[in-house]
Parts: structure tokens; C-alpha cells; sequence
């Protein structure tokens, strides 16, 4: 009971702060208009056990605790520029990639855009809201066409309340995070816009956050400028650079990625 105590403590004071530090406005192009996609498409929920079967952190539960979750969760198949989440509405789901690519970011009123985060397949965000049963603070959007897996919250606090395995998953999931916030807030405002790419991409390949991240991304160039929150022309010329250093290798729609750790260190004596 002491251990559990101690990393509830730790669990309440991560998913505090995980989203205060302030963020550098980038003024990075809204997606494509939501009006013209289609609804998202349900998965059958036959489905949904190879889907979560392929989460360590579903692996990890005890056989009661997932069919809870099998018995609760839900997937569903999402156009490109689709929403996924509003920003101001109520944190009802706990939510994971399972493929694609989809973007966390803040939009106000006159279109100007805040993009906090690309998520790729493997990644789980939300948490810290759902933790503090609080409206959401940023919008999500599918960038690409995308296999979306939804954990209610009342699941994911029961999980909490009984399953020291998904407790530690979660406190990890918040450091790793806000990690990778620190990260995005210190490239964005230091870097040069080559370098803040380079990083942009690097962050998809952190195993911590998101562990199915293979070598080769299926991902436009327009996609990247999304998420690092730079013009296509000026993506273009940026990936272009990088591919000259052999760090990667364009294709249509696609990059392999040649020398990780090459990108990863990209830029970073700016800092």
C-alpha cells in the first residue's frame, strides 16, 4: 500500500505540470477542411484484441483488467484531416495510434496555429487530461488516414485504482512527455528551421513514447510541414538539405530515414 501511495504522489504531480510550460505560437497552415471528410468507421469489436494485443502496455494486464478494457474501448478508421478531439471539450477518452499520423495543435479564431506534437503509430496521449477529468486543451486531427484506438476514462481510472503495471506505464508515458514538450518549446524557439525539422522528425522515433515508429516514414513533405510547423516551400528545401547529408532519402510520400542518430544530433550545437 506504501508503494502504491508513493506512485500515486508521483502520478498526480507529472500529470500537474505536464502541460504548463508556455508554448511559442508557430504560424503553420491549418489541416484540410473537416467538412469534406467522411464519418470515422467503427471497427468490429472483434477486432479490437489483435489491435490492443500489439500495446506492451495492454500485454502487461492482468487477463481481468483487459477484458475490461476489450469490453469498454473502441477503434475507429479516420479519414485524413479528420478530427479526432476538439479542444474545450470534455477528456472522455484515454486515445493511441494504432496507424497513421495524427496532430496534437491549438488553433484560435483567426486560423493561426500552435502544433504541440505528432503522434505516429504506438503512440498514447491524453492522459494527463483524462487523469484530472479536465476539458482538453489542444485539437486533434488526423493528418493522414488514420486507426484510431479510444480507452474510456472511466477504464483508464479504474486501471489506475487497480493495476500497479498500468500506473507505472502512465508515470512514464507523463515524463517521457513532458520531455519531449521541454524538447519542442527549446527547437522551436533556437533552432534554425533546417535543424527544427530535422528534430520534428527525430521526435517520432522516440521508442519511449512511440515504440512501432519503423525506419521509413509514409509521409509527405507537406505532412512534415505540418508538424514542424514550417511552409512547403520551405519544407521542400529543408529535406532536400538533409538528404544531400545522407541523413535521409525522399521518395513520393515517403522518407527513410538513413542515419538516426545523425538526425537526432541535427542541429542541436545551437542549443
Amino acid at each position: 500500500m506504501t508503494e502504491w501511495r508513493g506512485w500515486r504522489l508521483a502520478l498526480t504531480r507529472l500529470s500537474r505540470n505536464c502541460f504548463q510550460a508556455p508554448l511559442s505560437p508557430m504560424n503553420d497552415a491549418p489541416l484540410t477542411d473537416r467538412g469534406d471528410t467522411r464519418p470515422p468507421q467503427r471497427v468490429a469489436t472483434a477486432e479490437l484484441a489483435r489491435l490492443f494485443a500489439t500495446c506492451a502496455w495492454f500485454r502487461a494486464l492482468a487477463a481481468d483488467h483487459q477484458a475490461m478494457v476489450l469490453a469498454s474501448a473502441h477503434a475507429e478508421r479516420l479519414e485524413g484531416g479528420a478530427w479526432i478531439a476538439r479542444r474545450q471539450e470534455p477528456s472522455d477518452y484515454w486515445i493511441g495510434v494504432h496507424s497513421g499520423l495524427i496532430k496534437l495543435a491549438i488553433y484560435n479564431a483567426s486560423g493561426r496555429s500552435c502544433t504541440l506534437s505528432g503522434v505516429p503509430p504506438g503512440g498514447w496521449f491524453g492522459e494527463g487530461s483524462v487523469i484530472k477529468r479536465e476539458l482538453r486543451k489542444y485539437d486533434v486531427a488526423a493528418i493522414q488516414p488514420s486507426l484510431v484506438m479510444f480507452v474510456p476514462s472511466e477504464t483508464f481510472h479504474a486501471l489506475l485504482e487497480s493495476s500497479l503495471p498500468f500506473t507505472g506505464f502512465v508515470i512514464r508515458q507523463l515524463n517521457n512527455r513532458m520531455g519531449e514538450f521541454i524538447a519542442s518549446i527549446q527547437n522551436s524557439r533556437l533552432l534554425d528551421v533546417d535543424a527544427r525539422v530535422a528534430q520534428s522528425l527525430a521526435q517520432l522515433f522516440n521508442p519511449d513514447l512511440y515504440p512501432d515508429t519503423g525506419r521509413t516514414l509514409a509521409i509527405s513533405q507537406e505532412e512534415v510541414g505540418l508538424l514542424a510547423g514550417v511552409s512547403r516551400q520551405r519544407i521542400n528545401q529543408a529535406l532536400q538539405n538533409l538528404e544531400k547529408l545522407r541523413i535521409l532519402r525522399l521518395s513520393y510520400n515517403q522518407i527513410d530515414v538513413l542515419d538516426l542518430e545523425r538526425l537526432s544530433a541535427y542541429g542541436r550545437e545551437q542549443i
